[in-house]
């Protein structure tokens, strides 16, 4: 027959007959939608031959009787590196070492190691009868394997976790292409950031679609790529932020990804909805913190507590969402914690239904194997489970799980029933009362010291068939014992077995049944879903619940710095209207709006930061190549940065995000607003004009790295690299343009041809009179513009040149000596370049100073004897101007963007505490509120800490308190990102 046939050659004689089994009288659960009472199943060799109910089963079948059991298909797992070997952890980290720049791979492969679309986990696949072991138990059947190593990391392959050979377990040899952000082994420095990453994958996508269209090359990895594109796409991500920004790649590319997520969907359910994907999410849920210490218990974020208490809710959020997701093992520290795990979901509000579909059929449907598991229809797989209750009850068993019609034994059916009253005596000791209740994985057990006393003492039991375990502790004398031992045949039941103490003397020990539990009925009674705390946007220290609404608002009777040509105004108004300022002057009618007393108040528009690296995540450089230019912060924006809000709080409303200086080229900026609680792409500044980030100096040629980094290394291959890159993007441009040209999609370059047609404009790292002079020169020579130079700290040495040239300077206040290149910095250097006419910022560069940019610019006073209105436009107007915004903000005029801030004082003393603070008119920031704010979080810290207790006491698991390090960027900050590890993206969501 069919069923004989196999590939592999049989050393001696053996059977081929099929298995045939008839099971009866089961519950058999068919699908999630389809239950057969006191119904029989058929199998025949590897397939289910018939399934319902008055099924006559043929001669030669072997019958067992289920009875008031149950028979379900085994789980699925659509994301395991099961049989593969997990790739290491890359250890990152800069300095004396050699750069590698293309692949090490002999062969016709990628340039990049990081992209190896070629690997296929069918040819690498190797059974693990281990770990199938230990997925058998708890009732998976198949998986489907990914190499989890790379950012295109090739093809996964579906597998049963039978014992045969691989050949006969594989069921699909191709179920899914495979993605992350992360670069795995791969020996190539880039891409060191997660921008690098993004940029990588697209360059990617446009080098297929150029591949596919030219006969001049032959590669190994772009071939495997396309032949992909049409296989579903399985995309592993860490934190929902990074769901949004792959699925950003994926749209631009026409792909509908289905994300193995981190399981913090919750956080933002209706972004994860509106992309359309379908997830894979993990089970494994943040363990509780000790928090029994005070001093300890600070060392925990609000983010961490509230992550605790809320990630158990994040499948039933899905689900509420209607969100189809499957469910992963891992993530799990355990396997044998999945089920722990998944009641602790559905008691957090997932329907069982959802469960069985999301670990059944939603896998196999995503997998493209819903042909052979899944449900228990005829022609699929025998991959089944029988059971002794309901699947998701506590007190089940998985007795059996079936893999292709084979046998896997987990729990012996016909178990001894263990329930009842024992007299325990242990080496010699007074006897105490030992009490068994619950069944199978369900039994617990307690101590009593006398039938009499009625004190009970808990006691850890594990069962494994008839062998048991235990330990409890007496505590009266202090004692700690141990027991392990079997279940005897006798008559009284009997255990039998060893016994520890805690000072290590063992014995013996015996447990005679003396009598059965006194068991109440069961009363079914509706189950109580957990209570929980509520979500805050954003998800971290100073969230809010509900978001600050736009609103009409009057300031009335303050002083009012418009800007403009008005000037300083006294005891004027503001009125701001739906987003805009409506009405600058005084004795304004109010209307409807909402009216703020601000007597004694100054009102000044918002200050801008024309230089920032706050909200970004994965890294700030990508400085692995000299031009970076494909990088884009826009795709690394990260809007839980704590530091939006205490920027805020200092009256900034527009910051722009800057690529580091590893590079002299580096990767394109992004302007924001400081809309805290809002999504990334909500903070992005609308309309604005794109401007990329230049690098010249010390932290450029990065000599100090050692003599194997990358080019330059000398002031005179900084030059060198401007010159040839733009010679390049000229040569790029044409080709472009040549009729019926397949010209290769090159990032790197587009930016480039941007800044040529004055689409995207420059603001460069500068320090050096020499080298701005070098760079003028350069962009004379070459035909383009530099729009600022930022922090210029020698700029007064060349004002001039600058002001001929109409280029800007951003600039420090006063810093000075903090390295050789700027040992010639003055404090009068934004007083003079202000005077020669240069529109001239003065920028923060750093997290903590873009707090008070209100007093950086008040030291123009001091320092060069600036007047006041004149330096507070070195913070609000002049940076609009040089950011090409000042038609939105910048001043306070009729039209103009209602970014406005409510200052104590005159906004340049160092007295002035920003009390209000509006962007495009929503009080993101407001004194009175966040007293409120810092009050009601300090009582839910309370609250979740008395709630760890109690899990703590209840038995819980927990991990020492350990608060993530906040990663705060500046220029020179270099470090290597790892995606999968959950290293960077929260470590900025903390107080």
């Amino acid at each position: 027959m069919l069923f004989a046939q196999q590939s592999y050659p049989v050393n001696g004689t053996f059977d081929n007959r099929p298995g045939l089994f008839a099971f009866t009288n089961a519950n058999i659960v068919v699908s999630a939608n389809k239950t057969i009472s006191n119904g029989t199943l058929l199998v025949k060799g590897q397939t289910i031959e018939a399934v319902g109910t008055g099924t006559t089963v043929p001669k030669g079948y072997v019958v067992i009787d289920l009875k008031g059991k149950y028979i379900y298909p085994s789980l699925i797992d659509a994301f395991s590196s099961y049989g593969v070997t997990e790739p290491a952890r890359p250890t990152g980290g800069f300095g004396g070492r050699q750069s590698i720049f293309v692949s090490t791979k002999k062969g016709a492969y990628n340039w990049n190691e990081a992209i190896r679309p070629e690997t296929e986990v069918r040819a690498i696949f190797g059974n693990d009868d281990k770990k199938a072991e230990e997925l058998r138990k708890i009732g998976f059947g198949s998986v489907n394997v990914v190499n989890r190593d790379g950012i295109v990391r090739g093809t996964s392959a579906a597998v049963t976790l039978s014992n045969e050979r691989e050949n006969q377990n594989i069921i699909k040899g191709e179920t899914a292409a495979n993605f992350s952000f992360n670069k795995g082994t791969s020996k190539n420095d880039y891409p060191t950031s997660l921008m690098g990453s993004i940029a990588l994958l697209r360059q990617t996508y446009y080098d297929g679609e150029w591949y596919g269209k030219q006969q001049q090359e032959y590669n190994i990895s772009l071939d495997a790529f396309n032949r992909q594109q049409t296989l579903p796409q399985i995309f592993e991500v860490d934190g929902w932020q990074n769901i949004l920004r792959a699925d950003k790649i994926g749209k631009t590319f026409g792909k509908q990804y289905i994300f193995k997520s981190s399981g913090d969907e919750y956080q933002r359910i209706p972004a994860i909805k509106a992309t359309g994907a379908s997830l894979i999410i993990p089970i494994a849920f943040t363990k509780a913190f000790e928090v029994e210490d005070p001093a300890e218990a600070r060392n925990i974020t609000l983010t961490q507590m509230k992550d605790w208490e809320l990630s158990p809710t994040n499948p039933a959020a899905l689900e509420k969402a209607g969100i189809r997701f499957a469910i992963t093992t891992t993530g799990l520290e355990q396997v044998r914690d999945f089920w722990t795990n998944l009641r602790t979901a559905i008691e957090n509000g997932l329907s069982e239904k959802q469960a069985l579909l999301s670990t059944t059929e939603i896998p196999a449907t995503m997998l493209g194997i819903s042909d052979k598991v899944g449900t228990l229809d005829k022609g699929k797989l025998a991959n089944f489970l029988i059971t002794s209750d309901k699947l998701f009850n506590s007190s089940n068993i998985v007795f059996e799980n079936w893999v292709q019609g084979k046998r896997f034994v987990v729990n012996r059916i016909n178990t001894t029933d263990l329930r009842g009253t024992y007299s325990l005596n242990i080496d010699g000791q007074s006897p105490l009362v030992l009490k068994i209740a619950g069944t199978g994985s369900g039994n617990s057990a307690t101590i009593q010291r006398s039938a009499t006393d009625s004190t009970k003492i808990n006691s850890s039991f594990n069962r494994n068939g008839d062998w048991v375990s235990m330990s409890f502790s007496l505590k009266n004398p202090a004692s700690e014992v141990r027991l392990s031992g079997y279940v005897t045949n006798e008559n009284p039941l009997t255990f039998k077995g060893e016994s520890v103490v805690s000072n290590g003397k063992s014995g013996r020990w015996t447990a005679t049944f003396t009598a059965a539990n006194k068991e109440e009925p069961k009363k079914e009674s509706p189950k109580q879903l957990a209570e929980n705390g509520t979500l805050i946007y954003p998800f971290t220290s100073f969230g809010l619940a509900t978001a600050p609404v736009q609103e009409s608002v009057l300031l009335r009777n303050a002083t009012v710095w418009t800007n403009e040509k008005d000037g300083i105004l006294q005891n004027a108004d503001v009125l701001l209207e739906n987003g805009k300022i409506k009405a600058v002057g005084k004795g304004l009618a109010a209307g409807s709006a909402k009216v703020i007393d601000a007597t004694g108040k100054h009102i000044t528009p918002g200050i801008i930061d024309e230089h920032s690296h706050i909200a970004i995540t994965g890294g700030v450089n990508e400085g692995a190549q000299s031009n970076s230019a494909e990088v884009r912060v826009a795709d690394v924006v990260n809007p839980e940065d704590v530091n939006i809000y205490r920027q805020l709080a200092g009256g900034v409303t527009t910051s722009h995000l800057l690529h580091g200086s590893a590079n002299p080229i580096g990767g394109q900026s992004q302007l924001i607003k400081l809309r805290w609680g809002k999504n990334a792409e909500e903070l992005k500044f609308a309309g604005s004009d794109g401007f990329i980030k230049f690098a010249l100096g010390e932290n450029v040629k990065q000599s100090n790295f050692g003599s194997g980094m990358r080019f330059p290394v000398t002031r005179m291959g900084v030059e060198q690299v401007f010159v040839d890159d733009f010679t390049r993007a000229k040569e790029y441009k044409k080709a472009l343009a040549a009729k019926g040209s397949n010209t290769r999609r090159d990032l790197e370059l587009d930016a480039l041809v941007e800044i040529l047609d004055n689409q995207r404009f420059i603001t460069c790292h500068s320090y050096v009179q020499s080298e701005i002079n070098m760079l003028i020169h350069v962009a004379d020579s070459l035909g383009f513009k530099i729009n600022t130079f930022t922090h210029i700290l020698e700029g007064y040495k060349v004002a001039d040149k600058m002001k001929a040239h109409g280029i800007a300077a951003s600039t420090f206040s006063d810093w000075w000596a903090y390295k050789m290149e700027v040992a010639e910095a003055i404090p009068y250097n934004g007083a003079i370049m202000h005077n020669v006419g240069i529109t001239t910022a003065f920028n923060s560069d750093d997290a903590e100073m873009a707090r008070r940019l209100n007093q950086e610019a008040g030291k123009a006073v001091l320092y060069g004897g600036l007047p006041e209105e004149e330096a507070l436009k070195l913070v609000t107007l002049n940076p609009a101007r040089m950011l090409h915004i000042d038609s939105k903000v910048g001043s306070l005029k009729p039209g103009k963007d209602a970014d406005v801030v409510v200052w104590s004082a005159n906004p340049l003393s160092i007295y002035a505490k920003a009390e209000r603070t509006f962007v495009d008119g929503v009080a993101y920031w407001d004194m009175e509120r966040d007293e409120k704010v810092r009050a009601d979080q300090q009582t839910e810290k309370a609250r979740i800490i008395k709630k760890m207790l109690d899990s703590k006491n209840k038995g819980g698991r927990t991990q020492r308190p350990a608060a993530p390090a906040q990663r705060i960027y500046n220029c020179e900050t270099m470090e290597e990102y790892a995606a999968e590890y959950n290293t960077l993206e929260r470590s900025h969501s903390h107080e």
